[in-house]
């Protein structure tokens, strides 16, 4: 039995996060903290969030391409399992649907809190 390689294709992660939604960290060594969530990766099941797990990348000058070189700090990804989406009332919250009927006879799933049942999604 050998152990996946990087490589190796995986099968996407269902993620319930969206762009631009608050989030808080709930693990490792950013635990605490909250962000905004700039993008979402469903093939590696990772997000970036602002201003959480900083990196610092050493950039050499190139006077061609107008860089201008030094030590840049930038996020880096983390994993959706570390994250817990931010409720206005509760917090960090687990994340349920409702399904919503809509005019025309469509229905929408809508994402909602688990404690409060309020929804999450902005419109």
């Amino acid at each position: 039995m050998s152990a996946l390689k990087k490589s190796d294709k995986r099968e996407p992660v269902k993620i319930q996060l969206r762009k631009n939604d608050q989030v808080k960290v709930i693990a490792g060594r950013d635990k605490g903290k909250t962000g905004r969530v700039l993008s979402v990766d469903s093939d590696t099941g990772r997000i970036m969030v602002e201003h959480v797990n900083m990196i610092k990348r050493h950039t050499r000058k190139n006077p061609a391409k107008q860089i201008a070189g030094g030590i840049a700090e930038k996020e880096a990804s983390i994993a959706v399992s570390n994250v817990m989406i931010l409720c206005g009332k509760c917090g960090a919250v687990r994340i349920k649907h409702h399904v919503v009927e809509v005019p025309g006879g469509k229905s929408k799933r809508q994402r909602v809190c688990h404690k409060c049942g309020s929804a999450l999604d902005k419109k």
